[in-house]
């Protein structure tokens, strides 16, 4: 029996793994267009600019106050209703109207959101006398921004967004919910859905798709925790300093 169940999940698992590599796809296109996307955002947000902060603030609102599922399903029929009349007299509706186009796009729509309120908040809380102290060295804005401002805010910032890329990459499990499924195209959950309906085994093919999602989690948290770490190497370093002379006083003057 136990050889059985061994079996059937060592067969899962092969049975899963192209389906993954669309889940992948749909995190590895969105991630590093979201990222700098929502780095703008929190910089017009945190804008002196009236309307340019005002856009901004809207922007994020709207996607970060709407449900993801609605989102697919409102830019899909968006996508529909320009077919006919934009996107099929240029050609290029086999594009735009593509399951693997209209997923990163909205995921990188959303994402952008909550990371750009993710980066304001590290930028309302960066100490001014560091920036004071850029400005009296004669440091113009993009100079303070790029040697002042950034580092800090990503320090800042990091573990906050490392949760937004692990719940963005488990919400690329709603895009086949979403959209069509074109030439068995299917990720992760509708792989297990469709093995479900034929033999409702509903623990071992739902439970090796969240096996997935878990180790594809595990390993963003370890590369994040990795550059979090190289961000930070300045503080260690320091840490090690202050506990070596914590615990080696000098008794002899």
């Amino acid at each position: 029996m136990d050889w059985l169940l061994g079996n059937a999940i060592v067969q899962d698992i092969i049975t899963l793994a192209r389906p993954a590599t669309f889940n992948i796809y749909f995190a590895l296109v969105s991630i590093p267009i979201g990222f700098p996307f929502a780095v703008l955002l929190a910089v017009m947000k945190n804008s002196s600019n009236g309307l340019v902060s005002r856009i901004a603030r809207t922007y994020i609102y709207a996607f970060r106050g709407s449900p993801l599922f609605i989102q697919f399903f409102m830019f899909y029929s968006l996508m529909l209703a320009f077919n006919l009349s934009h996107w099929k007299p240029m050609g290029i509706d086999h594009v735009v109207m593509h399951p693997l186009f209209i997923g990163p796009l909205v995921l990188i729509l959303n994402t952008s959101a909550y990371g750009a309120e993710i980066f304001y908040g590290a930028l309302r809380t960066l100490p001014k006398g560091e920036m004071e102290a850029a400005q009296a060295f004669g440091m113009n804005r993009w100079q303070i921004f790029t040697t002042v401002t950034w580092p800090n805010v990503l320090r800042l910032s990091w573990p906050a967004y490392t949760n937004e890329v692990v719940f963005l990459f488990h919400a690329t499990a709603l895009v086949y919910f979403t959209l069509p499924v074109i030439n068995e195209q299917k990720d992760l959950m509708n792989k297990a859905g469709e093995l479900f309906e034929r033999d409702y085994k509903v623990f071992l093919h739902f439970g090796v798709a969240g096996l997935y999602f878990l180790v594809l989690s595990m390993l963003i948290f370890f590369i994040s925790g990795l550059l979090y770490k190289r961000m930070n190497a300045h503080l260690d370093s320091a840490g090690e300093e202050q506990a070596s002379i914590k615990f080696k006083p000098n008794y002899i003057r």
